[in-house]
């Protein structure tokens, strides 16, 4: 592993590298990013959606662990996920290597990207291929919709900084790994911890609610009121938990 600073200077250069990418592979990537985490979600209710009653913990301790394959592929493979960017373009901004300028469009373009690659799963895989539009998979569409959005704003937003402060670990660990058995081991644990305990993510809720919509059993005011508490948590839980406290503790009267 690298050091911790030497981690956080990783962390800012690839904030940097973030940022200086042209519009079209931002929105490849993004997509990719968006259609990944969809997936990894996918997955995780295909588990817990056969699991019998009384094995539910243990079916959701199972979807949990296959979720992190999303944000494998994105660090590994390739892709850009906005709850990922939160953090590290936000400690390169933080260490006065781009403007906030920068930040927003970044966050912006690969947000709008996410939202892409999350309706497409929704629809064609979801709805079109029948993976969520039927029996026990349609129940589980409706039971994960209707707890998400059961959340309260303030709840939303809380869960969602949960969420982020896992997802910017994961992050941070992969970049401080060496090798990609370590990056995964990484990535892995703190992602499945998240989903394990119920954390909101505005990327993977894009999916659910975008499915349930297709369904009829959600609305567009449903995902908006939803989606914006969750995602400003994210941003909170991002920087707030993770570029922050690592800058501050790292870089900041160090360079």
């Amino acid at each position: 592993m690298y050091s911790p600073t030497e981690t956080a200077e990783i962390c800012v250069a690839k904030g940097v590298e973030k940022t200086r990418k042209s519009l079209i592979p931002q929105l490849i990537l993004g997509f990719i990013g968006g259609a990944m985490i969809s997936l990894g979600y996918l997955g995780y209710m295909k588990i817990v959606a056969i699991t019998p009653e009384e094995l539910l913990f243990l079916g959701t301790l199972l979807g949990a662990s296959v979720f992190p394959i999303g944000l494998v592929v994105i660090l590994l493979a390739g892709g850009e996920l906005v709850t990922g960017n939160m953090v590290a373009v936000s400690i390169a901004w933080l260490n006065k290597q781009v403007s906030g300028r920068a930040v927003i469009k970044n966050w912006a373009i690969i947000t709008f990207a996410n939202f892409l690659g999350a309706v497409f799963v929704a629809y064609f895989f979801g709805h079109l291929v029948g993976l969520t539009s039927s029996g026990a998979y349609l129940h589980e569409i409706q039971v994960v919709a209707e707890a998400k959005l059961a959340a309260t704003p303030l709840q939303a937003f809380v869960s969602g900084i949960g969420c982020n402060w896992f997802v910017g670990l994961g992050v941070w660990l992969s970049y401080g790994c060496k090798d990609s058995a370590g990056k995964i081991l990484g990535i892995w644990f703190p992602i499945m911890v998240f989903v394990l305990l119920g954390f909101q993510h505005s990327v993977a809720n894009m999916f659910v609610l975008s499915d349930a919509m297709l369904e009829g059993y959600a609305g567009l005011g449903d995902f908006l009121g939803n989606i914006l508490p969750v995602y400003l948590g994210n941003i909170v839980g991002g920087v707030g938990f993770v570029s922050l406290p690592y800058f501050m503790s790292y870089l900041n009267g160090h360079h």
